[in-house]
């Protein structure tokens, strides 16, 4: 038995996202079927669609950024009862005995954990090899790996935590920012609004660090202290040695070296946001500062829900646009242009329309 889902899929890279037909496993015992109410946009699901990355099979439904409200659960289902709000990350399966996994950290599976779209799907029950993401009105997922949204929260502002609220956040705890730190983030866009909004929660002394001024009124409405302009090259100098910790989201590869001069003696600076080569990182600033440059993906199961609790305590979203699914392709090419503040979320409800 399967459960009939409609979504939007992609049939090959160059091809729109158009009307979809396809099946979700039936629920075994420890499944739960969330009926999605909103999913996110993230610049991920574009590469991947595209196969700008070099490994999407097609047909493809993209999104992994899953609000919606859970229609049914299995038998052994302890955690969550129908009705209750619920999301879905980028995650849906991991090899759950490695000892990343058993550390609560299955971004990290030793063996590669399941991608929500894309993943080799180890459970089965459906034809497809691979699993469908969330551009889709259900999804079925094991309780291991579904999450509960606070219900204060507005559920499509909080669908893009699943992603770059857990992206930005994962770092800021790893590397125990708080108060009376001064933290820079670098890049105001949909990771960066989202690590100033954590950064000022947390109790931090704020900078956000673009080359855009135009940005900077923006990026005190989110939480920012201050601007530095990276342009700006006196600016910059007289920023030197002045932070604990840099969250660099820069989406593509950059010289590093500019920004790694703005760190304290073993302080840290972590991307997040390139997933391509840097251009440029020279080992002097590094060595004679004892600073660090680490990398950081998204968080494990028990982290993104400490995440989404701690946002339901500070009321802390994502500044998103709503748009209809059969928008979706042009998103897309907003997105690639920068045209959003800060991230798209497609309303499920428009699917049948």
């Amino acid at each position: 038995m399967t459960i009939k889902s409609t979504g939007y899929a992609t049939q090959s890279a160059s091809a729109e996202l158009r009307p979809f037909t396809f099946e979700r496993r039936d629920p075994r015992p420890q499944d739960i079927v969330v009926d999605i109410l909103h999913c996110g946009i993230c610049h991920s699901d574009i590469h991947s669609a595209r196969n700008e990355w070099g490994w999407t099979s097609y047909p493809f439904v993209p999104g992994h950024e899953i609000v919606g409200r859970v229609a049914a659960i299995g038998s052994q289902v302890k955690g969550f009862k129908v009705g209750d709000l619920a999301g879905v990350g980028c995650m849906v399966d991991s090899c759950r005995t490695c000892p990343s996994c058993e550390a609560g950290l299955e971004q990290y599976c030793d063996n590669g954990f399941t991608g929500t779209y894309g993943g080799e799907d180890k459970i089965g029950g459906t034809p497809h090899p691979l699993t469908f993401g969330g551009y889709s009105d259900r999804i079925t997922v094991d309780e291991r790996f579904v999450l509960h949204i606070p219900e204060n929260l507005d559920p499509a502002a909080a669908a893009p935590l699943l992603c770059a609220g857990i992206t930005t956040y994962s770092p800021l705890k790893h590397w125990n920012v708080g108060a009376g730190q001064r933290v820079g983030v670098i890049g105001l866009g949909g990771l960066g609004h989202m690590g100033v909004k954590f950064a000022h929660a947390m109790g931090a002394h704020v900078t956000m660090i673009t080359t855009s001024p135009s940005k900077g009124e923006d990026a005190r409405r989110l939480g920012a202290d201050d601007v530095l302009i990276s342009t700006q090259t006196e600016a910059m100098k007289r920023a030197r040695d002045g932070f604990d910790f840099l969250l660099n989201t820069i989406p593509v590869g950059h010289d590093a070296d500019p920004y790694m001069a703005l760190l304290k003696r073993d302080a840290t600076m972590v991307i997040v946001g390139s997933v391509e080569p840097l251009k440029k990182v020279d080992g002097i600033p590094l060595i004679f500062r004892r600073r660090s440059l680490a990398g950081s993906l998204i968080g494990g199961l028990p982290e993104t829900q400490e995440m989404l609790d701690f946002c339901g305590q500070h009321n802390i979203v994502c500044d998103i646009e709503r748009i209809s699914i059969k928008d979706v392709n042009a998103a897309y090419d907003r997105t690639v242009r920068g045209d959003v503040k800060y991230r798209f979320v497609i309303d499920m409800g428009t699917l049948g329309s």
